[in-house]
C-alpha cells in the first residue's frame, strides 16, 4: 500500500492522469483485500487477486511504454489522456539532474513557453519508471500468492 501511495504522489506531481486513476483503483482494491482478510470474506480477496493480475498487466504496459517496446513512445501524451503535455516527474527531477529553464527569445510576451533542459542525471527517468513498475509487479506477485493462500485457508475453515 505504501509503494502505491508513493507512486501516486509522483504521478500527481507529473500530472499523469492514466497512472493516477490506476493507482487510485489499486489503493481501493488493496483496502478491500485487507478488509476481506480481516473480516474473513474470501470473495473480497478473490476480487483482490483478480485485480492483482490486472495490476501486473498495467505495470507490464508501463514497463513497455517507457522502454518504447512495440511502437509505444515515452514522448506521447498517452499517460495524460492527450489533455496536456506533462511527462513523468522523474524526467526533470531525477537523482543528480540539473534542470535549466530557457524562455523562447522570439517573443517578449509573459505567456511564452518555457523550454527545459535537463542534464547530468545519474539514472534516466525511463529507467526509474521501469524500476517502479518492476517493484509493483514483485509486490503484486507476492500479494497474489498470499491472497491464494488466505483463500485456501478460509475455504478449508468453511468446509470443516
Amino acid at each position: 500500500m505504501l509503494a502505491a501511495l508513493e507512486r501516486q504522489i509522483f504521478d500527481f506531481l507529473g500530472y499523469q492522469w492514466a497512472p493516477i486513476l490506476a493507482n487510485f483503483l489499486h489503493i481501493i482494491v488493496v483496502i478491500l483485500g485487507l478488509f476481506g482478510t480481516i473480516q474473513y470474506r474470501p470473495r473480497y480477496i478473490v476480487v483482490y487477486s483478480i485485480w492483482t493480475a490486472l495490476w501486473v498487466a498495467w505495470n507490464v504496459f508501463i514497463f513497455c511504454f517507457y522502454l518504447e517496446v512495440g511502437g509505444l513512445s515515452k514522448d506521447s501524451d498517452l499517460m495524460t489522456f492527450n489533455i496536456s503535455m506533462h511527462r513523468s516527474w522523474w524526467r526533470e527531477h531525477g537523482p543528480g539532474c540539473v534542470r535549466k529553464e530557457l524562455t523562447a527569445a522570439a517573443s517578449k510576451s509573459q505567456d511564452d513557453r518555457t523550454y527545459i533542459s535537463v542534464t547530468g542525471c545519474i539514472v534516466d527517468f525511463q529507467y526509474l519508471e521501469v524500476i517502479h513498475s518492476s517493484f509493483q509487479i514483485l509486490l503484486s506477485l507476492i500479494g497474489f500468492v498470499y491472497a491464494c493462500y488466505v483463500i485456501s485457508i478460509f475455504t478449508e475453515d468453511e468446509d470443516t
